[in-house]
């Protein structure tokens, strides 16, 4: 049976992710500093739920993001994107992009940096925009 209604799987310092009804989850990033701990978590969890949803797909929401730390983005790509893509089976990310602008320049080089994994990335000024594109990939 079709899940309904979103429901929050998971939520701590750095923020939230949502199980949504379209079968995708939605990482809501929160502004401010963060922990390394607390980052590391909320990106475990999210392959966690992919797994247990049998989903593949994520709305990961940036625009009141700070900017990823180079210990963040060394973890993100060499760790933690690989292993989401290879064992959760990770493979739509459609981005909802910072507003800070080194925040963007950090995922821009993210995604520079893993275009070689089966595993697809865009970046969206627009929730709607972002939305139909993800609704697109089967």
């Amino acid at each position: 049976m079709p899940q309904l209604v979103r429901s929050l799987y998971f939520e701590n310092s750095i923020g939230r992710i949502w199980e949504e009804p379209g079968d995708y989850l939605r990482l809501e990033y929160r502004s401010g500093p963060r922990e390394l701990i607390q980052f590391r978590a909320l990106l475990t969890h999210t392959a966690q739920a992919l797994v247990r949803r049998g989903w593949d797909k994520v709305l990961v929401d940036q625009r009141h993001m700070a900017p990823y730390s180079p210990v963040e983005q060394d973890w993100m790509t060499n760790e933690w994107l690989p292993r989401a893509v290879n064992e959760s089976r990770y493979r739509y990310g459609a981005v909802l992009v910072a507003h800070d602008v080194f925040a963007r320049l950090a995922m821009n080089q993210f995604m520079m940096a893993s275009r070689n994994l089966p595993h697809t990335y865009r970046t969206f000024e627009t929730e709607e925009t972002a939305l139909a594109w993800l609704g697109n990939q089967r």
